[in-house]
């Protein structure tokens, strides 16, 4: 090959380049033949028939040459190349699979196999696999937090760049979670496990990342039919060249390696690894970045998205509002008002409840006794506080049991942003308690960037009419939503995809779950929680607004890439089929043309 270049024809020996030909043939292309047989055997002619068609044609064509002393030329280079080059790309792939297993590996290395474990007043070492919901467990200064929980008592900065992505450590303190592989700094934490095994935040997230990158995008199924259908036709072209070429030709010889060359010239060594090898690269960087996506079609659908649903709490704003007042009715007290609001709002996980409990501890309120506990999604709840009914809620709520409420002290809260919950024992209101959550650092500035790339952006929120325009006109979103009720999220996306948009859904992972499940792709800013991790399409470990850019960043930079490996995969056999079929590519050497 370096004499063509040179333009002269200075050639090894047919018998030399038959003895170096022929265990490239047949060990190094052993697993080519044991793929190509297996799918013959099953019906299917996929790439790997085509490649070992094309250089056993082109060994044993050369090898009949040198060995019966034929006037003709060899093309032991031809099969040795595309031998080399196929080989050449399936180890790039397998070492691209290599370093994300190890990478996986690694993850769960992080995780200790070992726990300090308090039993009967003492800390005993079990391995982590003995571990139970409900242990004690100790974290010492410089150790690796076991399984996942929550801090009891203590604080300490906890590195959960494994986790997010972010090198910066994160403060924790009683109540805190913490997340099983992470590492402890400087205090010791007692904490109480609530997550083992495979319900960690780390093994789902290792389950998540093996998924995507064992998953087929369907750009890549496409490859896969074109491919069934490329093989057979390729075959039949260079049958066609072959008897074609004899007809005019006379030559069978001339026909032979006609045929031959359109064998050799269609090995698309590279459309078998376009997709494969660019996804795993993808979701392998995402992960390291903490975007994790589910499957190939969640990476592929997140550049095609034109819409994006946003929920408001906990996704726009931080998800940690705050009593900003407590405005008591005539004849109350706030302490009263404060006794009847903690009784009912002790016991629940929602962040508007666990501010007014919060609030009540800090000021030092005694909790009543409450029992009968009924919750009605979106509004409310009700116990009983002795022989009274009391109910919490939003002012709608209340209303529609009855009471009389202020609405000009109501419209004036919920026009400063604020979010009202009214409070009444029996037939008498008690009060309200005024709620604020301040926007996250990064919203204004992702809502813009979303709106500058083209996605329109939607904010939806179970919260009232005044308090949602309030935060809209802040962030800057196309449009919103108000007073949408959990069960009625998932209906929101649905009619937003009934209109043609591609629709995404960011949330924080809890309950959002259903209008996760609804979108084409859902984002969970759920920081390592269970039902972000079983429910969204995409979970952003960072729990911050700008990753939800990146992820569609990420997805654009890889199907980009998976459309130019298709691209020169096509075009170089559309190209130089029709030159072998007529035979061009057998005469117009390099150095005959430059003379």
């Amino acid at each position: 090959m370096a004499g063509m270049v040179l333009g002269r024809m200075a050639m090894m020996p047919g018998w030399v380049q038959l003895l170096l030909a022929t265990p490239v043939q047949f060990f190094c292309a052993r697993h080519l033949y044991q793929r190509a047989w297996n799918a013959v055997r099953g019906g299917s002619a996929n790439m790997d028939v085509l490649v070992v068609l094309g250089t056993s044609i082109a060994y044993f064509f050369s090898a009949a040459v040198v060995l019966f002393h034929l006037h003709q030329p060899v093309y032991f280079e031809a099969s040795v190349s595309i031998i080399t080059l196929v080989s050449l790309g399936k180890l790039m792939e397998t070492r691209a699979k290599n370093q994300t297993s190890a990478g996986i590996e690694g993850l769960l290395r992080l995780q200790p196999q070992v726990a300090h474990v308090e039993s009967a007043g003492a800390v005993v070492d079990r391995p982590v696999a003995e571990v139970r919901v409900g242990d004690l467990l100790v974290v010492r200064p410089g150790e690796s937090v076991p399984v996942d929980g929550v801090v009891v008592e203590g604080s300490s900065e906890v590195n959960e760049a494994m986790l997010r992505g972010e090198s910066m450590p994160v403060f924790k303190q009683v109540d805190a979670r913490l997340f099983g592989g992470t590492l402890n700094a400087n205090g010791v934490l007692r904490m109480k496990a609530t997550g083992v095994g495979a319900e960690t935040a780390l093994s789902r997230i290792v389950k998540m990342v093996e998924q995507a990158q064992g998953s087929k995008a369907s750009v890549q199924r496409l490859a896969d039919k074109v491919s069934n259908i490329f093989v057979p036709v390729v075959i039949s072209l260079a049958l066609a060249t072959f008897l074609v070429s004899w007809l005019v030709t006379g030559s069978a010889t001339w026909s032979l390696v006609s045929a031959v060359s359109v064998l050799v010239i269609a090995c698309p060594c590279s459309l078998g690894l376009a997709t494969p090898t660019a996804i795993m690269v993808g979701t392998g960087l995402g992960a390291r970045c903490g975007i994790l996506f589910r499957n190939a079609d969640a990476l592929e659908h997140a550049e095609k998205l034109t819409t994006i649903i946003v929920d408001k709490t906990g996704t726009l704003t931080q998800g940690k509002p705050t009593v900003s007042e407590v405005l008591p009715a005539p004849q109350i007290e706030a302490a009263q008002l404060l006794a009847v609001a903690y009784a009912l709002e002790k016991d629940s996980e929602h962040p508007l409840a666990r501010a007014v409990a919060d609030y009540a501890k800090a000021h030092a309120v005694q909790s009543l006794v409450a029992s009968g506990f009924q919750a009605v999604p979106g509004k409310g709840v009700t116990a009983q506080i002795g022989e009274t009914l009391a109910r919490l809620g939003s002012p709608r709520f209340l209303s529609e049991a009855g009471l009389t409420l202020e609405s000009a002290l109501i419209a004036r809260l919920e026009g400063e942003g604020k979010t009202v919950i009214a409070v009444a024992a029996g037939a008498q209101l008690l009060g309200y308690l005024a709620l604020s959550d301040a926007l996250r650092p990064d919203s204004v500035a992702t809502v813009r960037s979303l709106q500058k790339s083209g996605i329109k952006v939607i904010m939806l929120t179970g919260d009232n009419q005044r308090t949602a325009a309030v935060v809209a006109a802040q962030v800057g979103v196309d449009a919103y939503m108000a007073g949408v009720l959990p069960g009625d999220k998932a209906e929101a996306v649905q009619k937003y995809r009934a209109e043609g948009s591609m629709v995404g859904m960011v949330g924080d992972g809890i309950n959002d779950a259903p209008a996760l499940a609804a979108a084409d792709v859902g984002f969970a800013i759920g920081a390592g929680a269970a039902i972000a991790l079983d429910t969204a399409d995409v979970v952003l470990m960072k729990s911050d607004l700008t990753s939800v850019l990146d992820a569609i960043s990420l997805s654009r930079a890889t199907l980009a890439k998976i459309r130019q490996n298709l691209f020169f995969a096509f075009i170089y056999n559309i190209l130089g089929l029709p030159l072998a079929a007529c035979g061009l590519l057998n005469r117009l050497w390099p150095g005959r043309l430059w003379r």
